[in-house]
């Protein structure tokens, strides 16, 4: 992988260097990302991110032996962007309601630069409009959040899926 962040266990930073409002803001953050997803707002999905981000979802098993291989690989937002209209213009697939859940945030580090280092567990849910509901993915978000303008955004998010199958309509950002 091309950054530092771990995919193995790390405890999470000592408490008393952990600001408890930084894991707050992340919470509220990410419970912000997913109402934008859930709401089928996926064109405001890129605004989550720096310009210079880097967004990959990848196995498990690939993400443990370094490989880079993704199922979505996206390095800056304006792929992002172009990621989102494709998926916004051109809904090739049959609807549904996407369902993400995201919990256990831990903050692993807060490096001198003010960059922060997070994971959290997440469960995707899809239910086709005419069918029943179904796990669509389930993992770990690994993250690299950054301040800007007083607020926080995505420098790197690794999205770690932990699903064998995975379904071959995957096109929603996670």
């Amino acid at each position: 992988m091309k950054n530092d962040l771990s995919f193995k266990y790390r405890p999470q930073a000592p408490r008393s260097t952990i600001n408890s409002q930084i894991c707050k803001e992340i919470e509220e953050f990410n419970s912000e990302y997913c109402a934008v997803l859930d709401a089928n707002l996926v064109e405001e999905w890129p605004n989550f991110f720096t310009d210079d981000c880097l967004y990959r979802i990848t196995s498990r098993e690939n993400a443990e032996l370094l490989l880079p291989v993704g199922l979505v690989y996206a390095e800056g937002k304006a792929m992002l962007i172009d990621r989102a209209i494709a998926i916004a213009k051109t809904q090739m697939f049959a609807p549904r309601y996407m369902l993400h859940l995201v919990s256990n945030t831990r903050v692993l580090d807060v490096l001198p630069e003010g960059q922060i280092i997070a994971e959290a567990n997440f469960l995707l849910l899809q239910t086709l409009v005419e069918g029943a509901t179904s796990i669509h993915m389930a993992g770990k978000f690994f993250d690299r959040f950054v301040r800007e303008s007083n607020h926080l955004l995505l420098k790197e998010r690794q999205v770690i899926y932990d699903t064998t199958l995975i379904a071959n309509d995957l096109v929603y950002p996670i």
